[in-house]
């Protein structure tokens, strides 16, 4: 059995746990209790620096390692999440304040990942060109970045590492991994596990700091070849304008306003179940939540009310007693969220259910309770920016036409998932919208192997998810080569 014992006021930086240059660290917060877990180091850009070098210096002989044995490394990685996971999930329950379930989920989805990237490492190929003639061949080949920069943020810290990280080590990249200073345990534990697995000291990094201080000097430095960001839209503007200068290759995965679509001849009993949990898993803090339900007119009072019904029923406590909903990650998100829902009634959105901050009732943890607003309209600030909180806004629509217009009118392009029995309408709907993932009769990817994690629009750009993110973390050399006569003898 693997050991996990991170230790406080550390990061993982060629093979060792340092502390940080200048002895800085900061605490990590129970958000059930305010209270410290333990605190980790404060990276600044001299630790980034030690990262990036170490990173460097490993490169050449990862690169060089046999993809099988690459692969092999990834997939004991795997393998020793599978054996700790529940140790694994109340490192990242906790941490968020997730319920233990959503974290053991959590550590069984990065533990997938990691596994199928284990299986794609040696699968990676280029392909033939044609030619003019027999006396030419052409090809090409998949060829590492280098040094890859990975920025992710706090809410669903291990499947964004297992995401990001595995593809990049499975092409031959090395890693500097900075995980948002909120909830760095559950990062650091996967990447100790890694190491355990065989992954060779340099390969893969972990540096903890606040965003302008260890996020900005590694998505400016300028020795890191690749730089995949996960977070607020805004801030993955300042990552490529930092990108630019040293004409870096970024992948951005930003924020959402994702809508259920329901239709008349939705099948309620199976859609109303994943409406209330597309917004109140991880308390509704995910890029991806189903935060806006559009719902066709003829059924919008059954569905309002029953989707009420169920978020009332939603029941909000500490990680550890594993109810449905636990709190908001941080004290920026409780005051960020309590003002959506202060506006929203302001604004003329009908409250039906919450719009209350619960801190207090559940012990001193942030929490909200789960809101459903009704009324809203395509202005109001509740339906067009992200509240990353267990917040519903709720419009209805009159037939296909009406309800593409409202599903497209958002600056977001993540996800959108379309409630109907009609397969045809369904299909319609589908290429209509103008998202990089659509979901039918059912929210998200549930059941698909590999789906690819897209989006358009001021969601980002992404080859994330499956295959393609191999491609991602590789560039293309073409080679042409001409064939040349040799004299006999």
């Amino acid at each position: 059995m693997a050991d996990l014992d991170i230790p406080p006021a550390r990061q993982l930086i060629d093979g060792s746990w340092t502390p940080a240059a200048d002895g800085g660290e900061l605490p990590v917060l129970d958000p059930a209790t305010r209270e410290p877990i333990q605190s980790v180091a404060r990276g600044r850009a001299t630790d980034v620096d030690l990262a990036v070098a170490a990173a460097r210096r490993a490169f050449p002989a990862w690169a060089a390692t046999s993809p099988s044995e690459r692969g092999a490394i990834l997939r004991r990685w795997a393998d020793l999440i599978a054996a700790q996971v529940d140790t694994l999930a109340d490192y990242e329950a906790r941490d968020v304040g997730k319920p233990r379930s959503g974290g053991r989920l959590n550590m069984y989805i990065a533990q997938g990942i990691i596994d199928y990237f284990a299986g794609a490492a040696d699968k990676l190929t280029g392909v033939t060109l044609p030619t003019r003639t027999p006396d030419f061949l052409g090809f090409t080949r998949p060829e590492p970045y280098g040094v890859c920069a990975v920025v992710i943020p706090w809410n669903v810290p291990a499947v964004l590492t297992a995401a990001n990280v595995a593809p990049a080590l499975a092409a031959g990249n090395t890693v500097v991994l900075k995980p948002s200073e909120v909830a760095p345990l559950s990062p650091f534990a996967l990447a100790q596990l890694a190491h355990q697995a065989g992954l060779p000291p340099g390969v893969l990094n972990v540096v903890t700091g606040l965003g302008p201080e260890a996020g900005e000097a590694l998505t400016g430095h300028p020795d890191i070849d690749h730089i995949s960001f996960v977070g607020s839209t805004g801030t993955g503007r300042a990552v490529m304008r930092a990108a630019a200068q040293h004409l870096v290759p970024v992948k951005l995965e930003l924020g959402g306003k994702s809508p259920n679509v329901v239709f008349a001849d939705a099948d309620l009993d199976v859609a109303i179940p994943a409406i209330i949990a597309s917004i109140t898993e991880n308390a509704g803090q995910n890029c991806y939540a189903g935060s806006r339900l559009l719902v066709e007119e003829p059924i919008r009072a059954e569905v309002v009310e029953r989707v009420a019904a169920g978020m009332a029923a939603v029941r909000l406590g500490p990680w550890d007693q594993d109810l449905d909903m636990g709190p908001l990650v941080s004290q920026a998100q409780y005051d960020r969220v309590r003002g959506f829902l202060a506006e929203a009634p302001a604004a003329g959105a009908r409250l039906v259910t919450g719009g209350e901050a619960a801190a207090g009732q559940h012990g001193a943890g942030w929490y909200v309770t789960p809101t459903v607003f009704d009324q809203v309209d395509s202005g109001m600030r509740l339906a067009r920016e992200e509240v990353f909180g267990p917040v519903l806004a709720v419009q209805g629509f009159r037939g296909p036409q009406e309800a593409v217009a409202l599903m497209n009118d958002t600056d977001f392009g993540l996800l959108a998932c379309v409630w109907t029995n009609d397969v045809s309408r369904a299909l319609r709907v589908a290429g209509q919208a103008r998202v990089g993932q659509v979901a039918v009769n059912q929210f998200h990817d549930v059941g698909v192997i590999g789906f690819p994690f897209n989006m358009q629009k001021d969601s980002g750009f992404s080859r994330g998810g499956g295959y393609a993110a191999l491609r991602e973390y590789t560039q293309e050399k073409a080679v042409a080569v001409r064939l040349l006569d040799r004299p006999a003898g």
